[in-house]
């Protein structure tokens, strides 16, 4: 069986299977039944000052029959005070010593940071997550993603942190940004020891028709939130792997965003996070999903010979190319088995009306009938296919060398170069 253990940055955990910093790392009770379940590390609700949260706090985007796709969160920091934090969190280390106890913070002077650095380390914390990524509330005061979103703020209040700190600090980014390797090369700087991205995406997740009120509704009125769940999962897996690319970056990642099987969590591994961490998934279904990931991974990495997350991490990273390195003369179409067909004709709608009219209707019978020569091999019709493994996507040797756009004689550049 693969070691599952992890040491990421230097904070050691049973597993890389850390609980993000929000409600379901809220109190101490919760962190301990979390540890019990198997889960490697948690990353405590984030301190900071007292704030008030409102009610209600979540919406949700459903689709089909999964009813929580993307939720929408409007709630802050924690509520409760630092001292009552500290407290709980200090009785965590002390029944878990071998798991990952995190402490995410937000403040906005020095002093304030040190401060709460100092009485976590008293407390044997084993690192800090810096909250720069905190979408709504915070941010109109200056913090969360106000910071996330400025390089040179983040800089300078990384260093900050890792002038005081003695354990590993670990920056949250914000993916409310269009190039999410300039804060993150800003934390570097500052001396971080690692990065976990993303933190939650701006939004606003849908209104009620009948009362014409934005979801989540107080009294009547609402805000922009932060939108996280399944629905997140690509648009982290390609900040983590814009990052694992980079040339310059060289810190570990923990990833975050979508987490909810084992699947989920390679992909991350694969993209070249270090660790995972999860919160909606955990809202949705509970701390039992931990055994789903581990037993599920434990497997994976046996399957293909691996011994740790370590044998996995950036596969993917370095497949993922700019269009341009493309080979235009690849050729795939679409190949209907007709043993597994139901002639719910799904395809023939898809491809007929919203792509390349490359599949037809025969008379008298409800199969679809690929149109091979017409057919760019597009994918459409095996992703809206409701019959799992009808339609595949077949190779077709063209016997033509690899071309580049570049190369290709429809190129501009090409074009201007022959003139």
């Amino acid at each position: 069986m693969a070691n599952l253990e992890s040491d990421f940055a230097g904070i050691k955990s049973p597993n890389p299977f850390w609980l993000a910093s929000a409600p379901p790392t809220n109190t101490g009770y919760q962190v301990m039944n979390a540890f019990k379940a198997g889960w490697g590390g948690a990353v405590w609700k984030t301190l900071g000052q007292p704030i008030v949260n409102v009610s209600s706090r979540y919406g949700a985007l459903a689709y089909k029959n999964n009813k929580m796709m993307g939720l929408n969160n409007i709630e802050l920091i924690t509520d409760r005070s630092l001292e009552i934090n500290l407290q709980e969190m200090k009785e965590v280390k002390e029944k878990f010593p071998h798991h990952a106890l995190i402490a995410s913070m937000m403040f906005e002077t020095k002093e304030e940071w040190h401060d709460c650095i100092k009485r976590c380390e008293d407390i044997g914390v084993d690192g800090f997550e810096l909250n720069y990524g905190c979408p709504h509330g915070m941010c109109e005061r200056g913090m969360g993603s106000a910071v996330g979103q400025n390089p040179d703020v983040c800089e300078k209040i990384t260093s900050w942190v890792t002038e005081k700190a003695t354990k590993p600090v670990i920056v949250k980014l914000t993916p409310n940004i269009t190039d999410i390797t300039k804060p993150a090369l800003a934390a570097q700087r500052g001396g971080a020891s690692a990065v976990s991205l993303i933190n939650t995406i701006n939004s606003v997740t849908g209104i009620n028709l009948d009362t014409m009120e934005p979801n989540p509704s107080v009294a009547g009125l609402s805000t922009h939130g932060g939108y996280c769940g399944p629905a997140v999962k690509p648009i982290a897996l390609n900040m983590v792997s814009e990052l694992t690319k980079h040339p310059d970056f060289k810190l570990p990642i923990s990833g975050i965003g979508g987490v909810e099987t084992w699947q989920d969590a390679v992909e991350f591994f694969l993209m070249g996070a270090s660790t995972v961490q999860v919160c909606t998934a955990v809202m949705h279904y509970g701390f039992k999903i931990v055994t789903d990931l581990t037993e599920g991974t434990n497997e994976y990495l046996d399957s293909h010979n691996m011994k740790s997350i370590a044998d996995l991490r950036g596969i993917v990273a370095n497949k993922l190319k700019k269009w341009e390195e493309l080979d235009l003369n690849y050729k795939v179409i679409a190949h209907i088995d007709p043993e597994k067909c139901i002639g719910c004709q799904l395809c023939y709608i898809a491809c007929e009306d919203g792509a390349h009219q490359s599949i037809a209707l025969v008379p008298g019978n409800r199969i679809p009938v690929i149109k091979e020569d017409h057919c760019v091999g597009c994918n459409l019709c095996s992703l809206v296919c409701p019959v799992e493994n009808c339609i595949s996507m077949v190779k077709i040797e063209t016997g033509k060398p690899k071309l580049l756009w570049k190369d290709h004689p429809k190129n501009p550049s090409k074009q201007a170069s022959k003139v």
